[in-house]
């Protein structure tokens, strides 16, 4: 029996887990009423039952006291009911930007205030987000990595550490990664951009790759970095962070940048159990 709890911000990609967990054959329940929720869980762990797979979708409008869904979660707790907390979460830039986009009202704002319907939630969920198993941040995470990385909890049954590692490559001529935990200048690196054949070409084709990695400096930098992020990674899951986000600047964001980006994607990816994605904020611009 695995027993899947989903909750977190409204606009943080609930609804969207929920389908892929129901995709992926769990019997899927969201938005029951909290006072229904131990009775639900108390059916569903019964010995016998059919139901081997299920996921449950919490949401904070049914907390009216911003302590319901808290003390539900620990009820099920102190009864001996094994589950999974699945929290999904995003900026409050993000969400904002999403309740604009569909135009509608946030369950929780106070007069009308997207703002204010944010940090109302933000308050029901303080202590609920630091004892989740699984903390997802959308604010730039593809639906396919989420996809991939919810397959390979709940279906594959990997290990993971709770932690998601976003590499974003980016042009400093169009602003610095605004929430980057941190940051890295390629522009050490003699520059594609000059070289007639490569100018008009990306990072991720191979003749700019195999110029920029041509550089003993270039192979020189990603060895450091990989083995510095080692070090840091353990720590960072350590202490409970649940995203590391990691920018690669150069100039315009479609050269340097994109072709370190890419190598560290592909030496990180199998060295941790750990989620990791990859994006490329500037290649299309200019």
């Amino acid at each position: 029996m695995r027993f899947v709890i989903v909750t977190g911000m409204s606009g943080g990609g609930k609804r969207t887990a929920m389908k892929m967990l129901e995709d992926a054959g769990y019997y899927c329940v969201d938005n029951m009423p909290l006072p229904l929720v131990d009775k639900f869980a108390e059916l569903v762990v019964t010995p016998g039952s059919e139901m081997g797979k299920v996921a449950l979708g919490l949401d904070a409008r049914a907390d009216s006291d911003f302590r319901a869904s808290e003390k539900i979660l620990e009820d099920l707790k102190a009864k001996g009911y094994e589950y999974e907390l699945v929290f999904m979460d995003a900026s409050d830039e993000v969400l904002i930007k999403r309740y604009k986009e569909s135009r509608r009202l946030h369950p929780l704002a106070m007069n009308g205030s997207v703002e204010d319907g944010i940090q109302r939630e933000r308050e029901i969920f303080k202590n609920i987000i630091k004892k989740a198993d699984y903390v997802f941040d959308t604010s730039n995470l593809l639906t396919r990595v989420l996809q991939e990385e919810m397959d390979k909890i709940f279906v594959q049954n990997e290990e993971y550490n709770n932690l998601m590692l976003r590499v974003v490559s980016f042009g400093f001529k169009y602003g610095i990664l605004a929430d980057a935990d941190l940051v890295f200048d390629v522009r050490f690196l003699p520059n594609p951009y000059y070289i007639d054949d490569l100018k008009k070409k990306t990072g991720n084709d191979k003749v700019v790759q195999d110029y920029v990695m041509g550089f003993p400096e270039a192979k020189t930098f990603m060895d450091k970095l990989v083995d510095m992020l080692q070090f840091l990674v353990p720590n960072y899951i350590s202490e409970g962070k649940h995203q590391l986000v990691i920018g690669i600047g150069c100039t315009g964001g479609k050269h340097r940048s994109v072709t370190l980006a890419n190598e560290l994607f592909h030496a990180m990816k199998d060295k941790g159990n750990y989620g990791i994605s990859i994006t490329h904020r500037d290649i299309d611009r200019g």
